[in-house]
């Protein structure tokens, strides 16, 4: 087994949804074991699993709404079918090499909501663009700020990513705005949180009730173009700069798969307030160590670890007024970023907004060209051990459309 398949071993088992190569026009759920994936609902089937409805969907979306119970139920059914060898005469046929399939995007995406929740990151883009002044805004260690985007631009990873069109500010002596194809466009290196179980209206979700609405995690590149959001962001903050494009990784991994990542976030300096206040809780950050590529070379290793605001968290922020959670809601984590220069998440951080470009292989980068290829990876620590890959998301850099 090579060492990218032994990431995907008996205790991750993320879901995906694959078209095989001899019916194109299905779609069906699959676990991926290793470099195969299983076809979920024949397995379920054959083996007379009472979950056979929900796995046979063409979309998890019925999964993720059956609530956790289920997904225990159905992730204990999994580990049986392809770890116990009285099964494997019936499973065997199921599984069907990875590169033989295609992936697609594995739910419908409901909402999608980008934090802003790595100090390092904050402090990074502060200095970047207040030099001299206060790094973080007044607000940032007293909640978890983010913004509201667009489901519509979540994409699975693989779909190319044409350069946005938009509006730039006005070169000097000008009170024109440029307009054209993004010259500064950007990655942000993330970790996706998928909602299964949806809230009722007006009642906010705790800290304590994370696992019973979170289905899983996944690889989010939320794809930036620095120049039109400079000039747009004030004073409403992120739109088009940031609407044109979030890819997601094709592999869902259960939150389950994740029990030996869990662990503290860096200490609070100020106190949270009581609805955010998880110093009694058990460990809410995640040990998740990311990788960010351009054309297959290595440029960064960001840490989630380091994260100041956690997933249980920003889940609490997310609904202290009220809003409710439906299924397939999706929220990111913002920009992971570490304290050494080589651990940061994007490529603002990494070249210091264009001043310090990237020397790569095949020529310098401050930010991304034509025909650029983006990849992130990323393990956690798993039982005895082992690793859990996450699935990667990547994304190749077109020209904007004629």
């Amino acid at each position: 087994m090579s060492s990218d398949s032994a990431l995907f071993g008996i205790d991750n088992l993320p879901y995906g949804v694959f078209s095989p190569r001899d019916a194109p026009e299905e779609r069906r759920i699959g676990v991926r074991l290793g470099d195969r994936v299983l076809d979920a609902g024949a397995a379920a089937r054959a083996l007379g699993s009472p979950h056979a409805a929900p796995l046979s969907a063409p979309s998890l979306d019925a999964l993720l709404a059956a609530g956790r119970p289920v997904w225990r139920a159905v992730r204990a059914e999994l580990r049986s079918w392809l770890g116990d060898a009285a099964h494997r005469e019936r499973v065997e046929p199921l599984l069907r090499p990875l590169d033989t399939v295609t992936l697609h995007l594995p739910f419908t995406v409901a909402d999608y909501v980008d934090f802003y929740s790595s100090e390092h990151h904050a402090r990074n883009v502060g200095e970047i663009f207040r030099p001299g002044g206060a790094s973080l805004t007044p607000n940032w260690k007293h909640m978890p700020i983010g913004y509201h985007g667009r489901a519509g631009s979540v994409r699975v990873s693989g779909s190319p990513v044409p350069r946005p069109l938009g509006q730039r500010r006005p070169a000097e002596g000008s009170a024109t705005p440029g307009f054209g194809p993004s010259q500064r466009l950007d990655i942000e290196a993330e970790v996706g949180f998928v909602v299964g179980t949806g809230s009722a209206p007006g009642r906010p979700v705790p800290l304590s009730a994370l696992r019973e609405h979170v289905f899983g995690v996944c690889l989010l590149n939320d794809w930036s173009a620095r120049d039109i959001q400079a000039w747009e962001y004030v004073p409403l903050g992120p739109f088009l700069g940031k609407s044109f494009a979030t890819s997601i990784s094709a592999w869902i991994t259960p939150l389950d798969a994740l029990d030996a990542a869990w662990t503290a976030p860096p200490p609070r300096d100020v106190p949270p307030l009581p609805y955010l206040d998880d110093a009694s809780a058990p460990p809410g950050g995640l040990d998740l160590r990311l990788s960010v590529l351009i054309n297959g070379h290595p440029v960064a290793h960001p840490p989630f670890a380091t994260m100041y605001w956690t997933a249980a968290q920003q889940l609490a922020h997310l609904t202290i007024n009220g809003a409710h959670l439906r299924t397939g809601d999706l929220f990111a984590s913002g920009t992971v970023s570490g304290a050494a220069p080589e651990e940061r998440g994007c490529l603002l951080e990494l070249t210091w907004n264009g001043e310090r470009p990237l020397r790569l292989p095949d020529g310098e980068r401050a930010f991304l060209m034509d025909g650029d290829r983006v990849t992130l990876t990323a393990w956690a620590p798993g039982p005895g051990g082992q690793r859990i890959g996450l699935g990667e998301v990547s994304g190749t850099v077109e020209p904007t459309p004629a």
